[in-house]
């Protein structure tokens, strides 16, 4: 037989499992939030040591090793060509994901949904493989890895961002803006830049973010096809901190993690980066 307060002590059990459920979850998200910021944060605050050496923490505060930045000839063009190369395969990316999104969204052909699992397949392949592999074919075909080929295979990694948030913005499209457009005599190119790229810029600009990021921090691909005369950033950064501890190397990557902030909000601000992810 129930007490007259079992229901009472029911709901504050229920009560009492949620707070606790809800506590615990909170308790994870700080612990990775943690994870996430701690290398980062350390990174920065040793990249304002008045030290010779990478220490933590630093003895005392300095802008030295930024100032010295500007003395680092082999660094910036590392950067330079890490631009470049981020640059060319953010356009490329767009223009191919863009392309292939729109085909992948107005078919129903299972070859079409063939292609959308060939594209994303860059994002399930080992990156470390996926590198070896590309510097083999290089090779097969007679020529040396050069910067038309680091771009190109940088394209095969980050053009499935691009898919992926515009496909998203895509199915958010109502169809009947289309079928108006055309009705009224529109072409199919007027349509798409006069309705559908206006509807769907913001998920191509989250993707076109993504793959510039990615593309500029790629390491695996780049371990293999670049070479000494397009060595990138992360590659020249690795190495530096291999042989000889540059300091300089944590104030180039202060300046990384500060360029990566500014991008976010950026694609935040106009592109609503967070929103395309969802």
């Amino acid at each position: 037989m129930s007490t007259p307060d079992a229901p009472r002590l029911r709901r504050h059990r229920i009560d009492w499992e949620a707070a606790s459920l809800e506590l615990l979850f909170k308790a994870l998200t700080a612990l990775a939030v943690l994870f996430l910021l701690a290398p980062s944060v350390i990174v920065i605050l040793t990249s304002f040591t008045s030290s010779a050496s990478l220490k933590f923490p630093p003895p005392g505060l300095s802008l030295r090793w930024y100032v010295a930045l500007f003395d680092a000839d082999q660094m910036q063009r590392a950067a330079w060509n890490s631009l470049q190369v981020a640059f060319w395969t953010t356009l490329i990316s767009v223009t191919l994901g863009t392309a292939a999104s729109l085909a992948i969204a107005r078919s129903s052909s299972p070859w079409i949904r063939a292609a959308d699992v060939l594209f994303m397949s860059p994002l399930v392949l080992p990156a470390l493989a996926f590198g070896f592999a590309s510097l083999i074919f290089v090779y097969r075909l007679g020529f040396r890895p050069n910067l038309p080929f680091l771009v190109l295979a940088h394209v095969v990694v980050c053009v499935p961002f691009v898919l992926r948030t515009t496909l998203a913005a895509l199915t958010q499209l109502d169809p009947a803006l289309l079928d108006a457009s055309t009705s009224l005599g529109a072409s199919p190119w007027m349509t798409f830049r006069r309705v559908t790229l206006p509807l769907i810029g913001r998920g191509v600009a989250a993707g076109g973010f993504l793959a510039f990021m990615a593309s500029f921090d790629n390491v695996p691909v780049s371990l293999f096809l670049a070479d000494e005369r397009t060595e990138v950033l992360p590659i020249h950064l690795w190495q530096q901190i291999e042989t000889n501890l540059d300091v300089r190397t944590a104030a180039a990557s202060g300046l990384i993690v500060l360029f990566t902030l500014v991008l976010m909000i950026a694609a935040e601000r106009f592109a609503g980066l967070t929103r395309q992810l969802r």
